[in-house]
């Protein structure tokens, strides 16, 4: 028999995870580091992480990069800015760490990206392009 203050706790766990969740989607170009989002969540940044995988299958850094990749997909898709700027623009500091984690998430580096993504999604609307170009995660996409 399960008490009703554990049940209690872990749906607050769970709606406070939620709003660190959005507060990534929302803020994704701000610096965010996992200490500044467990602060906000008045946790530590062990157990928000450990309790952010355990809830949404992905640490909360990784979360926040796949948010990243995404806006950054979609604005080197316009081709009106170079890689460079998209990285900033997403809110990465480190060309490198971009370059690299674009480059696992989507499969090709963030400047092929940009030249084959012009030609790929030419004429189609921006919502079904951002769906059909989302990144899947390479150990996901193996299993």
């Amino acid at each position: 028999m399960t008490s009703r203050p554990a049940s209690e706790q872990r749906l607050r766990d769970l709606a406070q995870l939620r709003r660190v969740r959005d507060r990534i989607d929302r803020e994704y170009a701000q610096p965010l580091d996992v200490e500044a989002l467990a602060r906000g969540a008045h946790m530590s940044a062990g157990h928000l992480s450990r309790e952010f995988r355990l809830a949404y299958g992905e640490s909360p850094y990784s979360y926040l990069m796949t948010r990243r990749i995404e806006r950054a997909m979609a604005l080197l898709r316009r081709g009106d800015l170079g890689v460079t700027e998209v990285c900033f623009a997403v809110g990465c500091s480190s060309l490198g760490t971009f370059s690299t984690r674009f480059t696992e998430l989507v499969g090709m580096p963030p400047s092929a990206y940009r030249r084959e993504a012009a030609r790929a999604t030419a004429g189609m609307p921006s919502c079904v392009a951002k769906q059909v170009t989302r990144p899947i995660r390479q150990k996901a996409a193996q299993t």
